[in-house]
């Protein structure tokens, strides 16, 4: 496996690939690799001919109070899982090198509507970074396919819009959410967390899949179904952030009419964010 830390050495090596017509795979990440990163390089091998992945914690992505320099880093495992995966090549750029010297004045991606509710209410900017480095990686590397886990629902959708809206012609593979036994989804975040804390977690999960069967057995009342998952949550000791009935593809609130549902929720353990979704048709 080759780790190119240049842009340019790293074009250089995806144009010799392509000569030979090589489909090419991205799988981007912020390191801290899981059983869900792999799961996604998994899925990159089986489709694709040569797999590409990055490590890079993008600062664009966070806010000023939030986790940056505490982000878990551990580059030298993650290499050791990618190499053992079958990954060929690692992008791990230094800030300087993807962003440029002076960070404040990058220009940025908005992706209008979508990125501006639910996580987006809650972390302004954020989406605006998560679309700006995947669309600079997209421009970077031109995959054919590039994989992402449908933990991050929303973060899904906007980058399918932002694919639809600027003409990529990249592939996106959305692979289903890695969890631990107790349904708590995997999660570079979840290494915060003490042994009793990844099992209150898992209280997420379990009001999903409550809230899901009570709509597939006829349940109305998505605001009272809503209230009482909050209620649920927070009584398990984590203060919840929402706790959304959503149409699956506009992420409004979802109708009485509706058949395609996704539900998302987000809650706090201590100062660690999690969020979940479990998405159903009716």
């Amino acid at each position: 496996m080759k780790i190119f830390n240049s842009i340019a050495e790293l074009r250089l090596e995806l144009d010799s690939q392509r000569h030979i017509e090589q489909c090419v795979g991205l799988v981007p990440t912020m390191g801290n690799l899981h059983a869900g990163h792999m799961r996604l390089i998994e899925e990159a091998v089986q489709n694709c001919d040569f797999i590409v992945s990055t490590i890079f914690v993008n600062p664009l992505q966070f806010g000023p109070d939030e986790d940056l320099q505490a982000y878990p880093r551990t580059l030298k495992e993650d290499l050791s899982k990618l190499i053992a995966a079958g990954c060929h090549c690692v992008l791990e750029p230094s800030v300087d090198e993807l962003f440029g010297s002076n960070l404040e004045s990058q220009t940025t991606i908005h992706v209008p509507s979508i990125s501006d509710i639910h996580c987006g209410r809650h972390r302004p900017g954020h989406f605006d970074g998560v679309a700006t480095v995947v669309c600079k990686l997209f421009n970077i590397i031109n995959p054919n396919k590039a994989f992402f886990g449908l933990k991050d629902y929303q973060q899904f959708l906007i980058i399918q819009k932002l694919v639809a809206d600027l003409a990529f012609e990249t592939e996106l593979i959305g692979v289903e959410t890695v969890r631990e036994e107790n349904g708590l989804a995997l999660s570079s975040r979840n290494s915060y967390l003490s042994k009793q804390e990844l099992e209150q977690a898992a209280t997420i999960f379990e009001n999903l899949n409550e809230a899901a069967l009570k709509i597939q057995q006829g349940q109305k009342d998505f605001q009272d179904l809503e209230q009482q998952a909050i209620i649920s949550i927070t009584e398990a000791g984590l203060q919840s952030d929402y706790f959304s009935i959503c149409h699956a593809q506009t992420l409004e609130p979802a109708k009485i009419s509706d058949s395609d549902i996704v539900i998302l929720a987000a809650a706090y353990l201590g100062t660690t964010r999690l969020i979940d979704n479990i998405r159903i048709s009716i």
